[in-house]
């Protein structure tokens, strides 16, 4: 009896926020391709869920984007609410107080934990 060729397991796709960054930033998938050096084509392949990504290709996607790998995987930064589409809109002064403000919440007082 003749053994069947079993097909090969399809790859797990990996969750990510690319389309989404590129959107928040108002780039076209050929100026995103363009500024990280690849082609169109491979930025809508990952946007679909086509290939995965590589470490190399996040983090010039992240030095793109201006954020970190690791906010590429895990922020929507387009979701209405969340600080980076607030933070964005913001001017350096206005930045540098929001800052402030936050470490002051940084801080413990008194003897509460």
């Amino acid at each position: 009896m003749a053994k069947m060729a079993r097909a090969a397991p399809k790859p797990v796709r990996r969750r990510h926020f690319v389309k989404q960054w590129r959107k928040f930033k108002k780039l076209t998938q050929e100026q995103l391709a363009e500024r990280i050096g690849v082609t169109p084509g491979a930025i809508s392949q990952l946007e679909l869920g086509r290939v995965n990504y590589t470490q190399p290709m996040l983090e010039a996607l992240a030095e793109e984007f201006g954020c970190k790998p690791g906010d590429i995987l895990n922020v929507d930064p387009t979701h209405e609410g969340v600080l980076w589409s607030i933070w964005e809109n913001l001017d350096l002064p206005t930045r540098n107080q929001v800052v402030e403000i936050a470490r002051t919440f940084q801080k413990k007082t008194g003897t509460d934990n």
